[in-house]
């Protein structure tokens, strides 16, 4: 059975119109964010896609102990809730743990599971019991078949408000491939999927201390997702991702945001059932 996920304003699921989540990788002030946000949500809009503001308060997995994590829960929290205001979006942020999980859920509408915690039980149960939307990206280093295990986990606290995001998987070192199998496979545990075009062309720790990416490869990646069958898209967004503090060779130029969209959209419009 094929759930429909409600989301803010718009439902999100087969046979409904292609939704985006896309911001900065981290929070890192409160004027970045909210003009990219602003300026997505301009985009967006233009183009009849359901918008989902994304950014991190706290990167706890970052390769190196020097790198910037972001300004924590208490600053973030009030930021992402200035973008929900005022911007008039919902918002998705990263949880690792389940005290963050709960203050997180009192503002957010997308808690999002990383893809190195997507077995954490705890977690998952902690952010299922909110009753926000949970994304679990799928690990790294799992089959897209054993996803399947983190939905019900997700399932047995009784909440079928679930996402499920292919964002790569490891390919020997330093490096990710995207299996176009993976979304047929996740797509029939009846949650609407999503694919990560960013995260899928970072390498990761290939910086040495920090991950490096190919965001030349995001486009031809997105159009192919959108090609093999997904419910949304997931872009880490910058306008100007050489000076970002996180995860900038894999980012998208705000400026190039638009005609990204405008291809992959046609595409998922070329695939779509006809009666």
């Amino acid at each position: 059975m094929a759930h429909l996920v409600d989301i803010g304003s718009f439902k999100a699921g087969q046979g409904q119109p292609p939704f985006l989540i896309a911001g900065p990788c981290v929070i890192e002030s409160e004027q970045l964010v909210m003009e990219t946000a602003g300026r997505i949500a301009e985009i967006t809009k233009s183009l009849g896609i359901p918008y989902i503001f994304k950014s991190s308060f706290d990167k706890a997995n970052r390769t190196s102990i020097k790198s910037f994590r972001g300004p924590g829960i208490e600053q973030g929290m009030a930021i992402l809730k200035s973008v929900r205001d005022h911007v008039g979006c919902p918002v998705l942020t990263d949880v690792h743990t389940e005290e963050q999980a709960t203050e997180a859920g009192k503002v957010v509408d997308v808690l999002q599971i990383p893809a190195f915690l997507c077995r954490q039980t705890d977690l998952l149960i902690a952010a299922a019991n909110t009753g926000k939307v949970v994304n679990v990206k799928k690990g790294q280093f799992l089959s897209p078949i054993e996803m399947g295990n983190a939905v019900k986990k997700v399932e047995e606290c009784g909440s079928r408000r679930i996402l499920l995001t292919e964002r790569g998987s490891s390919f020997g070192y330093n490096n990710l491939v995207v299996d176009m199998r993976s979304f047929p496979i996740l797509r029939s545990f009846g949650y609407p999927v999503v694919f990560d075009a960013t995260h899928s062309v970072q390498l990761p720790g290939g910086g040495g201390t920090k991950s490096s990416g190919q965001r030349e490869f995001v486009e031809p990646l997105a159009c192919a997702a959108a090609g093999a069958g997904v419910d949304g898209f997931f872009m880490e967004v910058h306008p100007n991702p050489d000076e970002a503090l996180s995860d900038g060779p894999n980012m998208v130029p705000l400026h190039q945001l638009k005609s990204l969209l405008e291809r992959v959209l046609r595409i998922c419009d070329a695939t779509k059932p006809r009666p």
